[in-house]
């Protein structure tokens, strides 16, 4: 089983060279830390910023400088900043490539849950809607079930949804997956340790297991 910071090194292997990329709060955020050396990759947050870099050290920190989550980070050479209308513009002009996303639930369709729990108060829904609706490519970073044992990837979302049919990938502490496009959650790798029986057990929606299933590398 996979802690958060692996997931996001797993979720790395997954950028390509020359890519826009915008990070979710939570788990995505991690992902800045394990970009290849050999790749070149621009990561934009919706706040206003093109060129995130590594979280800081101690001493480098500047309150000043932070992500849609509000943390702390650091800006690349030739990084630039602007207000959150022109930001949107790149993501819904559809200039970001990838998209990686926190998400509560998954259904088998590729739909995503990841804004709202009913009963529990919210901001608001943040960028999450335009980024699903817009970027080329969704992947998502989770746990495979909920803190009751129950698994977020499902049949149907039972949350409300942000996107309809738009998750392409999920890593989750479990397991890597794609979600087909006739629907249905393709296993193409395991966690280290972890039996393909206890992902079969672990998932509600439909799971589509093709021959021998290796376990993740990183």
């Amino acid at each position: 089983m996979l802690n958060k910071n692996q997931i996001a090194q797993r979720i790395a292997k997954e950028v390509k060279n020359g890519q826009y990329i915008n990070l979710g709060i939570g788990i995505p955020t991690l992902v800045a830390n394990y970009i290849p050396d050999n790749i070149e990759v621009v990561l934009q947050s919706e706040n206003g910023l093109l060129g995130i870099g590594p979280f800081p050290t101690e001493d480098k920190i500047d309150p000043d400088l932070i992500n849609a989550g509000k943390q702390t980070i650091t800006m690349v050479k030739g990084s630039a900043l602007f207000s959150s209308a022109e930001s949107f513009a790149m993501i819904r002009g559809g200039h970001v490539h990838l998209t990686i996303l926190g998400a509560m639930e998954v259904s088998e369709n590729g739909d995503i849950a990841n804004w709202k729990i009913p009963g529990k108060m919210v901001k608001g829904m943040g960028g999450a809607m335009d980024l699903v609706a817009s970027a080329e490519n969704i992947i998502v970073a989770m746990q495979h079930c909920s803190k009751e044992g129950q698994s977020k990837l499902l049949k149907e979302c039972t949350l409300p949804i942000t996107g309809k049919r738009c998750v392409k990938k999920i890593v989750t502490d479990l397991a890597v997956l794609d979600v087909l496009p006739e629907g249905g959650f393709k296993l193409l790798e395991r966690a280290p340790g972890v039996s393909v029986k206890e992902i079969q057990s672990k998932t509600e929606g439909k799971l589509v297991v093709d021959g021998e299933i290796p376990e993740m590398f990183f």
